[in-house]
This record gives structure tokens, C-alpha cells and sequence, in this order.
């Protein structure tokens, strides 16, 4: 996480990737594993999957744990920072349907 020179581009640049705040958005209904996550996010390859949660990981957004079991299980959930920002992620979310339903009107 690097801090910008504004704060609205600080918040932006730790979200944005491929479908980070979506699975932000996944994670705050419950925690995940990693194949859950790639079925909800069918868009997107495994390798570009793997990445973001990385990703949020290393900026304290999500909790990845590793159960010792053969196979390894593996769960991800938010962080209290994830649980923190998941307002303004869902805020942006109502923004982009109003947005969608402008485009929407304009093809009509």
C-alpha cells in the first residue's frame, strides 16, 4: 500500500485490479475458499484470481488461512480494515448500477 497524494487516490489504488472489490464485496457475506472465489468470479483466469488476493492480503484487506490437511484447505476472509471499507465499496456499487441504468436509457 502506497500512500498518494490525495486520500480518494490512496483508497482508489489499493482497490482497483480485477475484480478486487468484488471479491471484497464476495468475502463480506462470509468467508470463502479459493475454488468459491473462482466460480464467482468466472471472468477472470485462476492466475489473475491467485494475484489479487494476494494483492489484498499484502494490504491487509483480506486474511488468507491455510487449514493442515491433505489437500490443503485453504480460506480467505475480510480483515477488520476490509470489514471497515466494504460501506464505500457497496456505495460505489449503487453509483455504477445508476450510471448502467443512464447507459441503459441512452440506447434506447
Amino acid at each position: 500500500m502506497k500512500k498518494s497524494y490525495c486520500p480518494i487516490d490512496t483508497f482508489i489504488n489499493v482497490i482497483k485490479g480485477k475484480r478486487k472489490s468484488t471479491i471484497i464485496l464476495h468475502l463480506s457475506q462470509g468467508n470463502k475458499r479459493y475454488n468459491e472465489l473462482v466460480k464467482l468470479l468466472p471472468d477472470i483466469s485462476e492466475r489473475m484470481v491467485t494475484k489479487q488476493l494476494k494483492e489484498l492480503e499484502e494490504d491487509k484487506l483480506i486474511n488468507r488461512e491455510v487449514f493442515p490437511e491433505v489437500p490443503p484447505k485453504v480460506e480467505y476472509s475480510l480483515t477488520e480494515l476490509g470489514r471497515e471499507i466494504h460501506p464505500y465499496l457497496k456505495g460505489m456499487f449503487r453509483g455504477g448500477i445508476l450510471f448502467e441504468k443512464m447507459i441503459d436509457a441512452e440506447k434506447i
